[in-house]
């Protein structure tokens, strides 16, 4: 069994994955039988709790990750100390395959909001499946080209000055069903964390979140969001007819 080489706590926390753990994979179900088999006996899995590193800023790629639940933000810190955010990864999300394609060393961190189960699958393995699997290169040029216009967005929403589209399409990018199958309908994270991807404090994110509710875009559940209107949110709270989310 491989072990996932990170920090020692998170290390000492692996295991081979459950049946239902592979099943939720979702690259893993495009592969042909062998392909699957080989990769599923190199996959392992770790807690990784708060304050943990999955990835950090400097070490060389070892394993291509995803999560199978949980919530991570991958992030960086600027030259004057100040800690960017990037994106959230929320469950069913596999991340790094830049990183991997060209074994580099991280430019970024990827810490868990919370508690959170992490996949690894070697990057020998990962390359090994590059090339001699047509699904898994499929998988990884649209990951590729969903990550590209993600961050495009995320770039374009930095320089909006409006808090509630900030919001609106971190959430749209949170439920990107490419990127996050696991998601679903329902995100569960809570207004704290949000804020700490979008940049905002708890407070103006709970303005945010009942602005977009209160047009219909969105329906605040304890302890989720249920997206109601995925097109408005990825507007930055505009409908598709035109309208201007407004306040209930």
């Amino acid at each position: 069994m491989h072990a996932l080489r990170l920090d020692v706590s998170l290390h000492e926390r692996r295991r081979p994955p459950t049946r239902v753990e592979l099943a939720g994979i979702p690259w893993l179900q495009l592969l042909e039988p062998s392909a699957r088999t080989r990769a599923a006996e190199q996959i392992t899995v770790g807690e990784a709790h708060p304050g943990d590193f999955v990835c950090r800023v400097g070490r060389p790629v070892t394993y291509w990750f995803g999560v199978i639940e949980g919530l991570l933000k991958m992030s960086t810190d600027s030259a004057q100390g100040r800690t960017v955010t990037f994106t959230g990864v929320p469950p069913g999300g596999w991340f790094g395959e830049g990183t991997a394609l060209k074994r580099e060393t991280y430019r970024y961190n990827i810490q868990p909001l919370r508690k959170s189960l992490v996949a690894g699958l070697p990057v020998d393995t990962f390359h090994w499946l590059l090339d001699h699997s047509i699904g898994f290169n499929r998988f990884v040029m649209n990951q590729l080209n969903e990550r590209l216009a993600q961050f495009i967005a995320a770039r374009e929403s930095d320089r909006l000055d409006n808090p509630d589209t900030r919001v609106a399409r971190s959430l749209a990018a949170l439920f990107n069903p490419a990127l996050y199958p696991g998601v679903g309908q329902v995100l569960r994270i809570t207004q704290q964390e949000l804020g700490y991807l979008v940049g905002l404090s708890r407070q103006r994110v709970n303005e945010a979140l009942s602005a977009l509710e209160g047009a219909g875009a969105i329906e605040v559940e304890y302890g989720g969001v249920r997206v109601l209107d995925l097109d408005a949110l990825r507007s930055g709270g505009i409908s598709p007819a035109g309208r201007v989310l407004a306040r209930a």
